[in-house]
């Protein structure tokens, strides 16, 4: 087992102690996520990898207010988020944390602008402001000439450049990217990878969910999870992704 990486300089963003989850169906226990200790401070780009059923998308779901930890803690920014009401996660989730999926959810009925803006509609921003910073958002990942187009006359790296600008366009201050690049082909991959490198510098905390070693080495550090445990946490080395610059 590799020694864990020392953490970084910044402040903890992401705080888990002991954080485990457990699903229960009858008398039938899982442990998806064994009792984990694990720090994300603000501005990393951290990638979590393992095998299908490592217990990657139970972190990513704890870590995104989705699912609450059985046992340990887990503080985001400072809160603990295991003594929230259902209406602060809720509002955790649309404010502070951009999702990115493997599929990329757009609702093929709406242009692409009008995908972007649906958060700040849940959070009751005006009409006028949702759309200026919906287009702002889609300027931001080199779509502003989309704008107007539907998900089907977009490719899928246009796609899920779209669903980056919606999970985006709150500003939040972590983003969580779940496979986001399962779906395409490695030009798009590449874009796509290239974006997140790009949010990054501006100074973004990112957590990349992946099992493909190609896709973990745009981030700065790697976590590495088996069997629900994390078994490695280490640092990336210098160089081992030069992501395209996709941004203005």
């Amino acid at each position: 087992m590799s020694s864990p990486a020392a953490p970084a300089t910044g402040e903890p963003l992401i705080e888990l102690d002991g954080t485990s989850k457990t699903y229960r169906s009858g008398e039938i226990e899982v442990a998806a996520l064994r009792p984990t200790t694990l720090r994300i401070d603000s501005g990393e780009f951290v990638a979590i990898m393992g095998p299908s059923g490592s217990g990657k998308s139970t972190l990513m779901n704890v870590l995104g207010c989705l699912d609450v930890a059985t046992a340990g803690t887990y503080r985001l920014a400072g809160a603990d988020v295991g003594a929230l009401s259902e209406v602060e996660l809720a509002e955790i989730r649309n404010r502070r944390i951009g999702f990115v999926f493997q599929q990329f959810n757009l609702l093929a009925s709406m242009p692409a602008w009008r995908n972007v803006e649906l958060p700040l509609c849940y959070a009751g921003v005006a009409r006028a402001e949702r759309r200026e910073r919906a287009l702002a958002a889609l300027d931001r990942v080199g779509l502003a000439d989309r704008s107007d187009h539907r998900p089907g006359e977009l490719s899928g790296g246009q796609q899920q450049r779209v669903a980056v600008a919606r999970a985006l366009v709150t500003e939040p201050a972590l983003l969580l990217a779940d496979e986001p690049t399962g779906n395409l082909d490695s030009t798009a991959t590449a874009d796509v990878l290239g974006l997140l490198t790009e949010l990054h510098a501006t100074g973004r905390t990112v957590v990349l969910i992946t099992h493909e070693d190609d896709v973990a080495a745009a981030a700065g550090r790697v976590v590495r999870l088996h069997d629900g445990t994390v078994v490695s946490d280490e640092p990336n080395r210098p160089g081992a992704h030069r992501a395209r610059k996709v941004l203005s």
